[in-house]
């Protein structure tokens, strides 16, 4: 019976070596983010919102010319921690 993920941790690389990671609830809010925001801008070098659900009122903004790769790693909680 495959396991279903938490979140999503979606790990961003930026241009000049920094990384940034959001989480999503779901890979079809990532999906409407990625297709909606990212991908049309993806030459602009204007800002664009990255949504966050850490903490209310913060927020990201980025470049999309300056996003060099993303990762996306399915979460998975459970009764067992594993901080790696």
């Amino acid at each position: 019976m495959p396991r279903t993920p938490s979140e999503y941790a979606v790990h961003i690389m930026l241009e000049g070596g920094h990384r940034e990671e959001v989480r999503f609830s779901t890979i079809q809010d990532f999906q409407k983010w990625y297709s909606g925001e990212l991908v049309p801008k993806s030459d602009s070098d204007a800002f664009i919102n990255v949504p966050l659900k850490t903490v209310q009122g913060e927020y990201m903004v980025l470049r999309p010319a300056k996003v060099v790769a993303i990762r996306v790693e399915p979460v998975f909680y459970g009764s067992v921690d594993r901080d790696y």
